[in-house]
């Protein structure tokens, strides 16, 4: 790697491990947190549907600031709404705020993450391919998942722990902290390479430009379309899985303020993700095609999920969820690279923020659905129905995998990418 891709990589990683640190240190007590203000499952996983309807709403606008205004903009936006909305938490969970007002406070909360979704993958890759970086793209984003799963560790263990010995509140206050300091790096260190930010003159007909034309992509390639829909079951279930996790492992293991456990949980899973992010080579010289991958970890982390139901103990239950986790994230950067494959770059961020928003709207209506189940028949049954709701993307992947196209290759897409830059890419 040449020393201005090893730059853009160590930017990347840097921003990974700031974001993730600053948002992980309320993962492990965010459900704990709706609750003592007050809430039932069923409204604090309703409160949780906002945030998805909030990235529903903003997934695709905010993918084409990305696009037109820049990566860079996008990011620096993102970063002081995650700010502002992690503040308002705090006012609402000290006034013991209405239903509404924790909507109002989570929809900004989606609207802040969707700044960074799409953004932050689409700024890699041009910076990558300006600088003419060749490797496999799989490699980089596995490492940057690894530094996301050891901030997430730090992060969420702390959280915990600060939580047990002063209050659900700080971890807020420290978030919102680290958001600043994140801003501070992004402001200095992040610039838009292999990106050519649009005039202002011709800004609305390009934004209409990008939009159409990023959707026909994203739907129109079956690849990219069966993959994208298939998010649809994924992401609803991811969402409440883990944050459904806090509860029910504190449940089972019969003390219910123990929030440094907690934390530990979530802990567990960003180990999962680290591992499952190291596993990635395997993965590549295990199987030729990305699809391939995919299903097989799909299928796997459903059956992962079914053990979480059937599950009655502390340590099982945590360990099927460690599965899971693990499963998840060994296929994530093989789906991403897959997608970033088939994605010309002056569409990138908005057909990734598409993808993004399928998963939101999965995640706005699985989540209220599933904490009902838990309200009415417990955590284990609700897991039974989120292990069949994310059954019902296997077949969606298997479509895509029927394709057999050459650009599922690992390495076929990105030679394309590189070669051909301007022209849409059939996967």
């Amino acid at each position: 790697m040449n020393p201005e891709a090893a730059q853009v990589r160590r930017t990347y990683l840097l921003l990974i491990l700031l974001s993730t640190l600053a948002s992980s240190f309320i993962w492990g007590i965010n459900t704990l947190f709706l609750l003592s203000a007050g809430l039932t499952n069923t409204q604090a996983f309703l409160v949780n549907a906002f945030y998805t309807a909030g990235a529903f709403l903003f997934e695709v606008p905010t993918g084409v600031v990305a696009d037109t205004r820049g990566r860079r903009t996008s990011y620096l936006w993102g970063t002081i709404t995650l700010l502002f909305s992690t503040l308002l938490y705090l006012l609402m969970w000290q006034t013991q705020a209405p239903v509404w007002g924790w909507a109002i406070a989570s929809i900004l909360l989606g609207l802040g993450f969707t700044f960074f979704s799409g953004a932050t993958e689409a700024w890699l890759v041009d910076a990558l391919d300006s600088t003419g970086y060749d490797g496999p793209l799989e490699e980089v984003l596995a490492r940057g998942q690894v530094v996301s799963g050891g901030a997430m560790l730090v992060g969420a263990v702390a959280g915990g722990v600060v939580a047990q010995f002063s209050s659900l509140a700080v971890p807020y206050v420290i978030r919102a902290v680290l958001l600043g300091l994140t801003f501070v790096v992004a402001l200095r260190s992040m610039h838009d390479l292999g990106f050519t930010r649009m005039d202002q003159a011709n800004l609305v007909a390009e934004v209409k430009s990008v939009l159409t034309e990023s959707v026909r992509t994203g739907l129109g390639n079956p690849n990219l379309r069966w993959l994208i829909l298939s998010s649809f079951f994924l992401s609803g279930v991811a969402f409440y899985g883990f944050y459904a996790m806090q509860p029910y492992l504190l449940q089972l293991y019969g003390d219910e303020s123990a929030f440094g456990l907690a934390g530990l949980a979530a802990a567990v899973f960003a180990g999962a993700q680290i591992l499952g992010g190291l596993v990635v080579p395997w993965i590549q010289k295990i199987f030729s095609r990305r699809t391939t991958a995919i299903l097989v970890g799909t299928g796997l982390s459903t059956l992962s999920l079914v053990m979480v139901g059937l599950g009655r103990s502390f340590w099982l239950v945590a360990t099927a969820l460690m599965v899971w986790s693990f499963f998840h994230s060994a296929v994530f950067p093989v789906r991403q690279a897959f997608l970033n494959g088939c994605i010309p770059s002056s569409q990138r961020a908005t057909v990734l923020s598409l993808d993004a928003l399928v998963g939101s709207a999965g995640g706005a209506v699985a989540q209220p659905f599933l904490g009902r189940v838990a309200d009415r028949s417990g955590y284990g049954p609700s897991y039974l129905v989120a292990a069949a709701i994310h059954a019902v993307a296997l077949p969606f992947i298997y479509l895509a995998r029927r394709q057999d196209s050459e650009g599922e290759r690992a390495e076929a897409a990105r030679r394309a990418d590189l070669i051909e830059a301007s022209v849409p890419h059939r996967c």
